[in-house]
């Protein structure tokens, strides 16, 4: 099998990165929120996003996986943490891998190091996507106006996540808590999803936190 080599995507040092909400300057908007709004938002740009595709019956795939993440692989609709490290289940053979910034060259090496001789694939693709996050009293009620995916406690528990049709385009939702969400979405929609929420949360105050 032929060495696959592995890049560093980010920028250098002379480059600046921008995120895909730099031009509405959410850090200047921190503070001048509703006192006591039922939606704080929170970008979390920059982090290092990959998907991994194998075969998760193959318990040596799932041995070299939980070797390289300290994760295990979640199983359907699930998404699996610690820290700012996350694995979420997309399908019956894919995975989405969330890390800190600046660590996913690293977790791409360890992965295609502990998978050495198996089947994998592994696609940084932190350049096209972003995570939203979303807390307080009214983050469901917002989303039942944006997605017709069933959003109660019932049918979506803390841990779970979903690719689903979000204001008539694609996301993934993941619920991290009772009052707490989070948004993956892809940076050429990013402009649209912030005009929808700030719209979809008007009636009950929209804060940003940095």
């Amino acid at each position: 099998m032929s060495a696959i080599n592995v890049f560093e995507q980010n920028p250098s040092g002379s480059a600046k990165a921008e995120s895909p909400l730099h031009h509405a300057d959410l850090r200047s908007l921190v503070g001048k929120g509703r006192q006591n709004a039922g939606v704080t938002l929170r970008e979390r740009k920059f982090l290092g996003h990959l998907t991994l595709r194998g075969d998760g019956h193959d318990a040596a795939f799932a041995s070299a996986v939980q070797m390289a993440v300290g994760l295990e692989l979640p199983s359907p609709l699930k998404v699996v943490s610690s820290g700012d490290t996350s694995l979420q289940w997309m399908g019956p053979d894919e995975w989405l891998l969330i890390v800190p910034q600046g660590e996913e060259v690293a977790f791409e090496q360890k992965l295609r190091d502990a998978a050495a001789g198996l089947h994998i694939q592994v696609v940084n693709v932190s350049g096209g996507q972003s995570l939203l996050e979303l807390h307080g009293p009214n983050v469901r009620d917002v989303l039942m106006k944006s997605t017709s995916y069933d959003v109660h406690p019932n049918n979506f528990p803390v841990g779970k996540g979903v690719g689903t049709v979000f204001a008539k385009s694609q996301l993934v939702i993941r619920r991290t808590g009772e009052q707490s969400w989070e948004l993956v979405i892809r940076r050429s929609f990013a402009d649209y999803w912030w005009m929808w929420l700030q719209d979809a949360s008007s009636e009950y105050g929209l804060a940003i936190e940095a």
